[in-house]
Parts: C-alpha cells; sequence; structure tokens
C-alpha cells in the first residue's frame, strides 16, 4: 500500500492477488495528504480484505469448528499435545534455541533431556507450559498476563529479566526499541488499543496487528518475540480461529515483514494464515 501522487492530487494504491490475477484498488486522498494517513490506510486495507480473505477466513473457523467438535476429548488433547510441541519447537527455534522437533517431542512427552545446553531445555519446558496457560486463559488479554507469560518462560534461565519490563535500551539488528522511560505509556496505550478493538475487529487482523505493535514496543530485554507469538496464539482462540504456527524455515519472511508497516505485516500475516489452513476452505 502506497500513496501515489498525480497531477498534484493525491491516491492511497493497493495491488493484491485475487483469484490467480494482480489486482489493484486506489481510494483518492485529496490535495494533500491528510495528517491520519495511517488510520485511511488502516480502514482501506479492511475494505480490500472484506472482498475475499474475511470471507476465507469465516470458512475457515466454521468448518475447523465442525470439525473439532466431532473429535472425543482424548483425542482433542492429543492434538493439542503435539501442536503446543510444533509451536514450542519452532518459536524456540527462530530465537536461537538448538533444541530440534524430535528434542521437542521426547523433553515435553517423555521427560527425556537431549545433550543440549541447559537453558534450551528448560526454556523448551517451560514454554510447553505457558503455550498452555495462554491457550486456557479465560480472562482478556492485560499487562498482567503477558508479564506472567514472560517470568514463567525466563525465571528458570533469566531470572534477572524474567516478567520485568526493561529499563534500558535495546537494539534488533537495525532497529532500535523505543526508550525504556517511554515504555509505561506506550504498555498502556498497548491495551487501550486492544480493549477498544477486540470485538470490532476481525480476529486474525486484531491477531496481526496485535503482534506487530507488541515487537515494535519490544517491552522485554528478550523473549519479546516468544511472547508476542503467544499472544497471536491467544488471540485466534479468542475467536475461535485455528492456531497458527510461525516455521523457523519460513523465518526470513517474517523477519521481512515485520521490518515493513504495519498493514504490510496484516497481509503478511493473513496470507501466511490461508495458506496454513487451506484444508478448510
Amino acid at each position: 500500500m502506497k500513496v501515489i501522487e498525480r497531477k498534484g492530487f493525491y491516491y492511497l494504491g493497493h495491488s493484491f492477488r485475487k483469484a490467480g490475477k494482480v489486482t489493484y484498488r486506489e481510494t483518492y486522498l485529496g490535495k494533500q495528504v491528510p495528517q491520519n494517513i495511517d488510520e485511511i490506510s488502516e480502514f482501506f486495507l479492511r475494505l480490500i480484505l472484506q472482498e475475499d480473505e474475511f470471507i476465507k477466513l469465516e470458512k475457515i473457523r466454521k468448518n475447523f469448528k465442525e470439525q473439532w467438535n466431532k473429535y472425543p476429548e482424548s483425542i482433542k488433547k492429543k492434538i493439542l499435545l503435539d501442536f503446543s510441541i510444533d509451536f514450542t519447537y519452532n518459536t524456540n527455534a527462530i530465537e536461537g534455541s538448538t533444541i530440534t522437533k524430535e528434542e521437542t517431542d521426547e523433553i515435553v512427552k517423555a521427560k527425556i533431556s537431549p545433550n543440549k545446553p541447559l537453558p534450551d531445555i528448560l526454556e523448551t519446558i517451560s514454554h510447553s507450559k505457558v503455550f498452555f496457560m495462554a491457550l486456557h486463559e479465560k480472562k482478556p488479554l492485560s499487562a498482567r498476563m503477558v508479564l506472567d507469560w514472560h517470568h514463567e518462560l525466563f525465571k528458570e534461565t533469566k531470572p534477572d529479566i524474567a516478567g520485568k519490563i526493561r529499563e534500558y535500551l535495546v537494539r534488533v539488528g537495525d532497529y532500535r526499541a523505543p526508550d525504556w522511560q517511554d515504555l509505561k505509556k506506550l504498555m498502556k496505550d498497548y491495551f487501550v488499543w486492544y480493549e477498544k478493538n477486540k470485538r470490532r475487529m476481525h480476529p486474525i487482523e486484531l491477531a496481526a496487528r496485535a503482534h506487530y505493535k507488541f515487537e515494535k514496543i519490544h517491552p522485554f530485554g528478550d523473549g519479546n518475540g516468544r511472547v508476542g507469538r503467544l499472544i497471536i496464539a491467544y488471540m485466534l482462540k479468542e475467536g475461535g480461529y485455528p492456531s497458527l504456527i510461525l516455521e523457523y524455515k519460513k523465518r526470513k519472511s517474517y523477519y521481512h515483514a515485520l521490518k515493513r508497516t504495519e498493514n504490510d505485516f496484516v497481509n503478511y500475516l493473513i496470507k501466511r494464515y490461508l495458506s496454513r489452513h487451506k484444508e478448510f476452505l
């Protein structure tokens, strides 16, 4: 999505693929780019998504629910355990863990520890536990909940930062995170935004924007990606949608999307979601 100037007039344009063909939409902005261009861009993208993607997402939700309800409780537990292992492996691998998918399975199911660094093993155990905490949480997302997830993830391996908002500057690659002195307000605004949008925004869009905003705030010294992906899992569960694994092998496209605009990341996550759950379409 980009602003285009044409003979002294401005337009907001967006190209996307629909039914295998590249489609273009644009909307008139005026003789000047409005100050609320971010809000206009978000609304314009939502109108475009409603043409096709939101219809597909609703079909996924409906068909998933019908299939899920057919499973006996014992089978549901097995599916969720296997999913937690897959989720845990991928999210930790993205952050540099040396634990393989097979080793994750052995750690979680059989309590067998491989010959790997102890912190990686402990964080595998912790993440599997926190995944189920997020999945079974009944309360609305809050700062306290996010701090608790972080504390549980790192209390054994990084107790000095576990569950604590950072009080120092951090840089992630070329990205310099906000000043720590601004974090209190940024986090307050984040949850105000969530409360305002949690019922009026599509759950997949909400999850994408919530993850993107959280990663840009970067409230913790370490573990922001893991907590941010748990936020996605929590919001998809709240919306009645099957969860999503951001795979380690596709981490480059994930990182690339996070470096772009928020609307670009929404597009990326929806495309990834539709591809992952196409069996329900």
